[in-house]
C-alpha cells in the first residue's frame, strides 16, 4: 500500500460542442446532479424514520461515507483519525499488533496477503492465503480491512483469538496470538556459500532503501569484494512504500526507468528512474516471488525483470498494481483513494495480472490469493473476464537452493 498526501480533485468535465471557459469547466466538473442529491436525502430520511432502532446522524453519515468508498475497489476506504494514524505508524515499521497484511473480501472475511517475517502472526503459523472469519469469536464487521486491522492491534502482551480457514480444509482453525510491539527489520542477508549472497526483503518501509544498500555492501565485503550471484527473496512480501521499492531497484540498476504511475490527475502521473551505480557490479541475480508478493514488491521484481537484471523465479505474484493516495480531511479523518496504476519499465500493467516468473516453481495452492480474486477489484488492462486466480505460496529453503543452482549454471 503506497500512501501520499494530496489535495482532493474534481471529476473530468464532459466534452461540449463549443469551447467552454475554464471557470465553467471547473463548475461542470464539480457539479453533482440535483436528482442524485434528492435520492440520497430520501434514503437518509427513510433510514432515520423507519429503521428498527434509532440511528444518530454522525453514525449514519459515517456509514454513508464508508459505503461511498467501499464500492470503488478493495483498497479505497474512509479512514477515521485513529485508522489514518495506524496506517502511518505501520509504514514507519513500529506498531503494536500481530504483524500481518490483510485485504477484505466481499463476504466480510479477511484474506491474509502475508504475515510479516518474525512477527507473532508468522511464528503462530498464519500463512498467506488463510481466510480470517472471526476475531475473538466475533464475526468481522463491515467497515473493511482497515477496521479489522485495528481489531488485531492492541497493547503488547494482550491476546487475540483469530479464527481462520485454510485452503483444502473445511473446518476452521483457532489461533490465540499474543500481541507485541512490531519492530520490523525489513531487510536481512547472509552469505549462502562462498560468492553467493542472499537478500531477504520482508516489507517496504521508510528505512528499507538504506538498509538494502547497507546489506548489499556487507555481502560484497563478505564475498571478498565480488559476488558471483545474488538471491533476492520477495516471497510473501506484501509491499509497502513505493519510494522504498524504487530505492531498492536503484541499488541494482545503472540507469533506466524503474516504474511509472498513471492516473487521471497530474500528481498521479510520475516516472521514477535509476541513477548510475550498481552496488554489486552486475552480479547475476535471481528474484524469488510467489502469490503473496504484492504491490511495491511487484514493482521491484518487474523493474529487474524488464531490464534483464535478474531472473524471476517462483509463481505468479498477487497483482496489486494500484496506487493509493491518502487525502487528509479538515476533521482529522482521511480518505484513502486509488489514484493510479503501476507500470513496469516495458509498459506492463501490474494490476490483476501480476508479475509472471521466468522460471516457474510449484508451490502450495492458497485460497483465492490474488488481487484478481477480490470482488470489486480494479480491472486489469488485459484481464480475462470471469477467470479465477488461485495463488501458490512457496515456502522453505528449497527454492533458495534452486535459485543458487540456477545462478551456478549461468556462471
Amino acid at each position: 500500500m503506497v500512501a501520499a498526501a494530496a489535495a482532493a480533485a474534481a471529476g473530468r468535465a464532459e466534452s461540449a460542442p463549443a469551447p467552454v471557459p475554464p471557470a465553467a469547466k471547473a463548475a461542470e466538473a464539480g457539479r453533482v446532479p440535483v436528482e442524485e442529491i434528492q435520492r440520497y436525502v430520501s434514503v437518509y430520511r427513510a433510514i432515520k424514520e423507519a429503521y428498527v432502532e434509532p440511528i444518530d446522524d454522525p453514525t449514519l453519515m459515517k456509514a454513508a461515507l464508508r459505503g461511498l468508498l467501499a464500492d470503488l475497489d478493495p483498497h479505497s476506504a474512509y479512514l477515521e483519525k485513529e485508522d489514518a494514524a495506524a496506517l502511518l505508524e505501520q509504514t514507519e515499521g513500529a506498531y503494536a499488533g500481530i504483524g500481518v497484511e490483510i485485504e477484505q473480501r466481499a463476504d466480510r472475511t479477511i484474506l491474509v496477503v502475508a504475515p510479516i517475517d518474525g512477527t507473532p502472526a508468522h511464528r503462530a503459523g498464519l500463512r498467506a492465503g488463510d481466510i480470517i472469519v472471526a476475531i475473538d469469536g466475533q464475526p468481522l464487521a463491515a467497515e473493511g480491512a482497515d477496521a479489522a486491522s485495528l481489531e488485531l492491534r492492541g497493547p503488547p502482551g494482550s491476546k487475540v483469538k483469530v479464527t481462520y480457514l485454510r485452503a483444502g480444509e473445511t473446518a476452521p482453525r483457532d489461533l490465540t496470538i499474543t500481541r507485541e510491539t512490531i519492530r520490523i527489520d525489513s531487510v536481512t542477508s547472509r552469505l549462502l556459500e562462498p560468492g553467493y549472497g542472499y537478500l531477504r526483503i520482508s516489507t517496504f518501509q521508510a528505512d528499507t532503501g538504506p538498509d538494502v544498500t547497507r546489506h548489499l555492501k556487507r555481502l560484497e565485503s563478505q564475498a571478498d569484494g565480488h559476488l558471483d550471484g545474488l538471491v533476492i527473496d520477495l516471497r510473501s512480501n506484501p509491499g509497502g512504500l513505493l519510494n522504498a521499492a524504487v530505492e531498492a531497484a536503484d541499488a541494482l540498476l545503472d540507469d533506466g526507468l524503474i516504474v511509472a504511475t498513471r492516473g487521471r490527475l497530474a500528481f498521479a502521473n510520475a516516472r521514477y528512474h535509476a541513477k548510475a551505480g550498481d552496488l554489486v557490479d552486475g552480479a547475476p541475480a535471481v528474484v524469488l516471488v510467489d502469490a503473496g508478493t504484492a504491490s511495491a514488491a511487484e514493482v521491484l521484481a518487474g523493474a529487474l525483470q524488464d531490464h534483464d537484471r535478474a531472473t524471476v523465479m517462483g509463481s505468479r505474484t498477487f497483482g496489486k498494481g494500484s496506487v493509493q493516495t491518502v487525502v487528509p480531511l479538515e476533521n482529522g479523518d482521511s480518505v484513502k483513494l486509488t489514484t493510479a496504476r503501476y507500470y513496469t519499465p516495458d509498459g506492463r500493467s501490474i494490476q490483476a495480472r501480476g508479475i509472471r516468473p521466468d522460471v516457474v516453481i510449484r508451490g502450495e495452492p492458497s485460497r483465492g490469493l490474488r488481487e484478481q480474486d477480490l470482488p470489486g477489484h480494479l480491472r486489469g488492462e488485459d484481464e480475462a473476464a470471469g477467470t479465477v486466480a488461485t495463488g501458490e505460496v512457496i515456502e522453505g529453503e528449497a527454492a533458495i537452493a534452486q535459485a543458487v543452482a540456477y545462478l551456478k549454471k549461468r556462471s
